[in-house]
């Protein structure tokens, strides 16, 4: 073999991982990969492939956090940005104070992220506030009680130890703070679920694939890691358990999505 040829890396997802990716002892590591890989084509198969909903489930969850003047909102998972800017967004109608933070640990997501903001804030006419780092949902690179927001959309489901995540989030959320998780879910009607799931696991994965030139697995992990995932009431009951007071599900589009909402003890009624 030529000294200059690469080895052909295996996927990070076969038959066998995808019973239980869940599961996986190495989960990170290869959800990390997956995620370097499908970066460019990302934005590109979210919206064709939701036929642009999911941008319609991200403005509902801005709107549960019920963003308030001076809020500073850390977006998890935060990918290419498109929470983290609807954020901003928010944020900028409601004055120039508080601040919103991208997280994401996978590096190859973070600069369209980076172009993104630049473009918003070229189109709302201000530098804008916001950030985005490199850092792990289980150990967020943040000092405690710092956020009045803390969003995940689309990753709870990709790391490695949820309850370590959601004592994370709880951690750096201050008295009166609010969690905003968005989540893949199943449609709970059997005809519905048995559609979708042909659409999920049958189409989506083909033509995402087709897309994307992806060769790790990322769209066989996609629908396999939704049907093998916690169940909604478990998924509150740990909130409950990280220490949010209050912890609810919000169901979009027929049970395909699901935004849960925790609070933390000292939120006003409103």
């Amino acid at each position: 073999m030529n000294s200059t040829e690469t080895i052909p890396q295996p996927p990070a997802w076969d038959d066998a991982l995808l019973r239980d990716p869940h599961g996986a002892p190495d989960k990170r590591g290869r959800v990390q990969r997956m995620f370097a890989a499908i970066a460019p084509s990302y934005d590109l198969n979210n919206r064709l492939h939701s036929l642009g909903v999911d941008q319609v489930w991200r403005r509902k969850a801005v709107k549960l956090a019920r963003v308030r003047p001076g809020d500073v909102i850390v977006d998890v998972a935060c990918g290419t940005g498109d929470l983290t800017l609807k954020f901003e967004a928010a944020r900028q109608r409601l004055g120039d104070e508080g601040r919103v933070v991208g997280i994401d640990f996978t590096f190859e997501m973070l600069p369209p992220a980076r172009r993104k903001a630049l473009r918003a804030a070229g189109a709302l006419d201000t530098a804008g506030t916001v950030a985005f780092a490199v850092g792990d949902a289980q150990a967020l690179p943040l000092p405690d009680a710092c956020a009045d927001i803390v969003s995940i959309a689309f990753g709870i489901r990709n790391v490695a130890n949820i309850a370590t995540a959601l004592a994370e989030f709880r951690r750096v959320l201050r008295p009166g703070g609010r969690l905003i998780i968005l989540e893949f879910s199943l449609p709970t009607n059997p005809i519905l679920r048995g559609l979708y799931n042909f659409y999920f696991r049958k189409i989506l994965p083909c033509t995402a694939t087709l897309i994307s030139g992806d060769k790790t697995g990322a769209y066989k992990y996609l629908p396999e890691s939704v049907n093998t995932f916690i169940g909604r009431d478990q998924m509150l009951s740990m909130m409950k358990s990280a220490g949010f007071e209050t912890a609810e599900q919000h169901a979009m589009t027929f049970g395909v999505c699901i935004c849960y909402r925790g609070v933390v003890a000292g939120f006003p009624a409103v």
